[in-house]
């Protein structure tokens, strides 16, 4: 068994840029070798999803992604050779998120009892589509009546100071396209053209930055974001005849499709309009009350001496396809303020405490005093 910070090396200096594992599924196999293996392949993206039975118990799986975003420009040092200076690890993946896949992986091959099942769920591609990953598996899952009754995506979740905060759930994201069909003419006679800026212009307000619904204790405001808005032609003398408008919307579960284009189509109400919505996760909470949330919270309390926050902040994970299947999922990580940024970084001391964490979260899973 190789130290973390062997582990951690080894798995920052395979290229695994979205949708290419670079060859750490071959070597995790190997690492893991006492786990079944079950590889589900689709298209260009590796799935490999390992367990091991203990006994009759609860199924809890750790979860994570091997790719990483391309490295870019403005390094200092090599993005795939990793470079530990005064203990800390710069490389791409550092942060997010081949820590917690390193965490993850220690925690594992360290136990050697368990009540019930654990699991490791990994892929290639949560950086890109993610049509072909997670979701995936977990369907595989569900035809073989295996699917994990708890999960833990390894992300970064930290905020401040590793421990401060973990996600219990996520916003959807609800993305809207509108076009505005006018009149096009000559600017001098505005009269005798429709001009969408016009006809928009009294109304912007009603949907740039609307609350579409007041939150709750897990979820801030459903909030639309107006994303890009473009008309006419660049010049000065004609009035445009059409003005495409996109949005965002990070939803919470009291605002889906249905609410925001009842609401946008009242607003717009007598334009000659037309109204795309496309939906690419659903939002998800898991009840603060669920054993895992307990038990992490208990975890971190123990190797940090904090309850952390429970959040439901940020973008979107692979965490919502768990959630999506009824899984009671939440999301423990490293601090996360360089992810996708040159130079991406880590303290090993994190991805050490990382480790602990979770092997006291199977340590205790089923303790009745937690």
């Amino acid at each position: 068994m190789l130290n973390t910070e062997a582990l951690f090396l080894k798995l920052l200096r395979f290229v695994s840029v979205t949708p290419d594992d670079g060859g750490a599924f071959l070597f995790i196999k190997e690492y893991l070798n006492d786990f079944e293996a079950i590889e589900i392949n689709v298209e260009n993206t590796k799935n490999l999803f390992l367990y091991k039975r203990f006994g009759e118990g609860p199924h809890l799986c750790f979860a994570g992604h091997i790719d990483v975003v391309p490295a870019g420009h403005g390094w200092q040092s090599e993005p795939f050779e990793p470079l530990v200076k005064e203990g800390i690890v710069y490389a791409r993946g550092a942060q997010d998120m081949k820590s917690g896949v390193c965490a993850l992986l220690q925690a594992l091959k360290s136990t050697n009892h368990f009540q019930g099942t654990l699991s490791a769920l990994l892929t290639s591609d949560e950086e890109g589509d993610a049509k072909h990953g997670t979701i995936e598996v977990l369907k595989a899952l569900k035809e073989r009546s295996f699917l994990p009754d708890y999960a833990i995506v390894a992300e970064p979740t930290s905020e401040l100071i590793f421990g401060d905060a973990i996600k219990i759930g996520r916003r959807g994201s609800i993305n809207g396209v509108i076009e505005i069909t006018g009149k096009q003419g000559h600017a001098a006679y505005p009269e005798k053209a429709i001009n969408p800026v016009h006809q928009v212009a009294p109304v912007l307000h009603k949907l740039a930055g609307h609350l579409l619904d007041a939150g709750d204790e897990d979820f801030t405001p459903s909030q639309m974001v107006i994303t890009d808005i473009r008309g006419g032609m660049e010049v000065s003398n004609v009035t445009p005849g059409n003005l495409k408008m996109m949005f965002n919307v990070r939803n919470s579960t009291k605002t889906d499709v249905e609410k925001i284009r009842m609401y946008v189509e009242s607003v717009l109400e007598g334009m000659n309009f037309s109204l795309r919505l496309s939906e690419s996760a659903q939002p998800f909470v898991t009840c603060k009350d669920s054993r895992i949330v307990k038990v992490l919270s208990s975890a971190l309390l123990h190797v940090k001496g904090k309850i952390p926050k429970l959040s439901t902040a940020g973008g979107t994970s692979d965490a919502r396809f768990f959630g999506s299947f009824g899984i009671a999922t939440v999301e423990c990580g490293v601090v996360n303020d360089t992810i996708h940024a040159p130079n991406e970084c880590c303290p090993l001391s994190e991805v050490d405490s990382l480790v602990e964490v979770f092997k006291n979260v199977i340590e205790n899973f089923e303790k009745e005093d937690v």
